[in-house]
């Protein structure tokens, strides 16, 4: 009976297998094989599909937890297999190195082949491919030359293709790489997204440590990857699980880069342009999955200042067997107008011998803390909770990550000393997220519901509540909440519960004007995307004292943060509620024999000297800004897809990829205001591609850790340190296009709470149109300008209720005249060197420099998109190879 409905419901066309669960005389089992199958099917399909179960057997979808607290959400509390806090080493991040471009001309390999449809390539044959030079070589416009090398086993799921091309990236000009020429990638990084396996050291010789010098090398506290016997200076033999007393990862459970642990870091340094080739090796059959995720794929680069075909547009994924190029440009935020001869010694990056490369472009935009990770329209929670998500870490001439360096720019954050740039020794990425996995150790995602999903285990670095061994002496964590649906509040305390105060010194991967002093050892309501950058100083502990992260913010579902727990009741165990509060991550102190010579965060406290100041935004630029507001609720909402956004007042919509609701003019200032719908819920909502200087919070001045900080997630809730509205303040430059603004709960972001803005040239008309991947390629549709008609002036009333807007931060945009670089002496003291200090970016294979001054054109890039794919065929109307 059951069956005849699942056939009824996937006559729509969706490639699902049937359940063959007729003969099943235990709920249990009708529910677990159900969460096994998922492909295109809307919530409003599983969910009936669910009922029909539940009227079959008269049950109800069984659950461990009471009402109070659905966690983990619909599924049963997640075994421990005997497994014990605190008794397995924290994972740092395996770096993925960059490597000089240079085109491979006898090369001719492919992606390998799975065995069938229904798994990934060999682990050996992917390694194999992956280390080979990148080819084919990287083009303006999208590869559609060359066939993609799975396509014969593709049609026997398929059924016969006309072509389906190696690049899923569009076609033709309007996902061509702007500025090619000018920001021509020096660097390459390749790894394909891939079923769980092995780690066979593929990335060893990748570290930029090698394994060999400071804490890394022999002898040092982390030349050991795991903490046990036969991983000295090695990630290989390192399987996908959570604990090494837990059951290894099925390939169908897990996807990562590469398809290993430990979990992915790119380096990259300002003015040293990447191209990133990601590759699909995911399963053909979409139906294998271990019942959740999606086997198309688009990149998400948050939040860099990344040309719109860059950027991960939902709706330009990509299939498997095909390849992405994203082009990274690595440039400072103002390049076209700012500091543009280069004279700006803080403008710069490490030239790789203690020197300063200068760059164009304002200094007070540099990044640092990034992540990438999926952004498929639907599926972007079921994705990244599945492993695509890795870290980013952008080096510049402020934030070097060589504490020993003198020379008036570098910050001198925690880091280390061997290396010129990029040190990690007392630099440390904290992925932390909630996890839940199965009876079988399998990890679980619950489909059936849009509020969000919570896990009940806590993990860091992707294991389940590590020890982290530290030296006696000040470091720098680089935290992410890369959860579903949970908010976190940390606080830092001893093993008797003290509390170890800290500083906080970057917020979104933006280094704050002043460093904010935490006394009370807790950090802010941190919202899932949200990077919180804080220097702990170890060094008052002695060798053998333990402290703790712990997380004392209460949830009770998805919809949002409930309460803060207070602290106390937390350690004392007296607290029952949340599965997931309490201590996650264990620091051991281990005796430190050298010199400390980092940055004492406390000279940079409000009032003190300053880090990196803030733009700024000038009083006329603010009263002549363009206004928005969105309101983020459940307005005109369906039972699949609830969530909806209104702009400047109009009608709430469901993300559709076709609708521009505003396009704001580069080169232009805006002010928009996120406002909560209401009804207890929480959104932490991302903007893609510029930082927002905030202005208010819930009508207030915003907090100091706000104050100080650009931003690029803003959270609008009901917390004490959230409130339900946000204004800032926001620049759009340098490039066109597509992006993206919405809810990082990505539950509800796929449920539809996102929403499309493009960036325009002044004048243009007419707007990108909307690509449509298939197994056989992408056309374009026409993009929707009606449904919002405020998408180019914004909210009118909204500006006219607000005038005498005051200049906020610094006003001289830039200019190096007017910096507070006070002596010239000051640029090259000490250990640093001028070498190299007025190179311009290298431009390899023959590539030319050239400003683009295409400032009117009409749907197109900057550069004018001119490609050269030679036979490429043309879709939706558009052009397509040579012009």
């Amino acid at each position: 009976m059951i069956e005849d409905r699942f056939t009824r419901l996937s006559r729509s066309g969706l490639s699902v297998k049937l359940l063959h669960i007729e003969n099943l005389s235990k709920p249990k089992q009708v529910f677990r094989r159900l969460r096994r199958v998922q492909s295109q099917m809307s919530i409003r399909k599983a969910l009936l599909l669910y009922l029909s179960a539940t009227t079959f057997y008269g049950t109800s979808f069984p659950t461990a937890n009471s009402a109070k607290f659905d966690i983990p959400t619909g599924t049963s509390p997640t075994p421990l297999f005997g497994a014990t806090p605190f008794s397995q080493k924290m994972l740092l991040l395996e770096e993925m190195g960059s490597q000089p471009l240079v085109e491979c001309r006898t090369c001719t390999s492919t992606l390998p082949q799975p065995n069938n449809i229904r798994s990934s390539p060999k682990g050996a044959a992917l390694d194999a491919f992956l280390k080979e030079p990148i080819h084919p070589f990287p083009m303006e416009q999208a590869n559609i030359v060359l066939p993609n090398p799975w396509q014969d086993l593709i049609e026997t799921h398929t059924g016969p293709l006309n072509f389906t091309a190696i690049e899923g990236r569009p076609p033709g000009e309007f996902y061509a790489h702007q500025r090619w020429f000018e920001f021509f990638p020096l660097v390459w990084v390749q790894t394909a997204q891939s079923g769980a396996r092995r780690n066979e050291g593929l990335r060893n010789d990748q570290q930029r440590h090698r394994y060999a010098v400071g804490e890394f090398a022999p002898g040092g506290l982390y030349h050991n990857t795991t903490g046990r016997a036969g991983f000295e200076g090695s990630t290989k033999g390192i399987k996908v699980r959570f604990h090494p007393r837990m059951p290894v990862q099925h390939p169908k459970s897990v996807w990562t880069f590469d398809g290993t642990f430990p979990p992915k870091l790119i380096m990259a340094r300002y003015g040293e342009p990447i191209l990133f080739r990601h590759y699909n090796a995911l399963p053909i059959d979409e139906t294998t999955n271990n019942g959740f995720g999606r086997h198309t794929i688009s990149t998400h680069e948050h939040n860099g200042h990344n040309p719109a075909e860059s950027d991960g547009f939902a709706h330009a994924y990509f299939y498997p067997g095909q390849f992405f190029d994203y082009r990274w440009p690595m440039i400072l935020a103002g390049t076209d107008t700012i500091n543009t001869d280069k004279s700006d010694p803080r403008a710069g990056t490490p030239d790789g011998n203690g020197g300063i490369m200068r760059i164009r472009g304002d200094y007070r935009e540099t990044m640092s803390t990034h992540w990438f990770h999926d952004h498929m329209q639907d599926f972007t929670s079921q994705n990244v909770y599945k492993g695509n998500a890795a870290m980013m870490n952008y080096y510049s001439a402020l934030d070097r990550g060589n504490e020993g360096l003198e020379d008036g720019v570098n910050l001198r954050l925690p880091s280390g000393t061997a290396l010129d740039w990029g040190n990690r020794d007392y630099d440390v990425n904290v992925i932390v997220a909630d996890k839940a996995w199965d009876q079988n150790g399998q990890l679980f995602f619950s489909i059936f519901q849009t509020d969000g999903f919570l896990g009940d285990r806590m993990t860091v670095n992707w294991l389940y509540k590590p020890y982290f061994d530290v030296r006696s002496r000040r470091y720098r964590f680089r935290i992410l909440n890369a959860s579903v649906a949970r908010w976190f509040k940390i606080a830092l305390v001893t093993s008797s519960g003290q509390r170890v105060p800290f500083h906080m010194i970057a917020n979104d991967g933006n280094v704050m004007e002043h460093a904010v002093r935490f006394p009370n050892a807790i950090l802010p309501s941190q919202g899932i995307a949200e990077r919180y950058d804080i220097v702990v100083d170890f060094s008052q502990f002695k060798p053998g004292d333990k402290l703790y992260f712990v997380n004392v913010l209460e949830h009770k579902d998805g919809k949002g943060p409930n309460k803060q727990i207070p602290l106390d009741q937390v350690l004392s165990g007296k607290y029952k509620g949340d599965p997931a509060v309490g201590k996650f991550l264990e620091f051991r102190v281990q005796a430190y024999n050298g010199t400390d010579l980092s940055m004492n965060p406390a000279d940079f406290e409000p009032g003190k000297k300053k880090m990196i100041p803030l733009p700024g935004f000038t009083a006329e630029e603010l009263n002549n800004a363009t206004q928005r507001t969105f309101e983020f609720g459940r307005a005109n909402g369906t039972d699949d897809k609830p969530w909806t956004i209104k702009t400047d007042g109009g009608q709430g919509y469901n993300m559709d990829p076709r609708r521009v609701s505003a396009s704001p003019d580069k080169g232009g200032v805006e002010i928009w205001r996120l406002v909560n719908g209401g009804n207890g819920w929480s959104h932490p909502i991302h903007v893609h591609f510029e930082e927002g200087q905030i202005l208010k919070r819930g009508g207030l001045s915003p907090p100091e850790w706000e104050k100080w900080a650009r931003k690029d997630v803003y959270r609008i809730g009901d917390m004490p340190d959230t409130l339900g509205s946000v204004e800032f303040a926001v620049r759009v430059r340098e490039f066109v296009g597509t992006y993206m603004e919405h809810c990082h709960n990505t539950t509800h972001e796929d449920s539809a709470m996102l929403l499309r803005w493009d960036s325009q040239n002044p004048g243009q008309v007419i707007a990108i149109p909307t690509p449509m991947p298939d197994w056989d390629g992408v056309d374009y549709i026409e993009t929707n300008t009606t449904d919002v008609p405020t998408f180019k002036v914004g909210d009118l009333d909204a500006k006219a209720n607000r005038v005498g807007l005051k200049a906020v931060g610094n006003e001289n945009n830039g200019n190096s005249e007017n910096n507070e670089l006070e002596e010239e002496d000051n640029m090259n003291n000490g250990k640093g060197r001028s070498k190299g200090s007025n190179n311009d970016v290298r431009i390899s294979n023959g590539g030319n420099l050239h400003a683009s001054q295409n400032s009117n054109s009409v749907g197109k890039h900057d550069d004018g998109g001119k490609g050269h794919n030679g036979r490429g065929r043309n879709r939706g109307g558009h052009k397509g190879g040579n012009d």
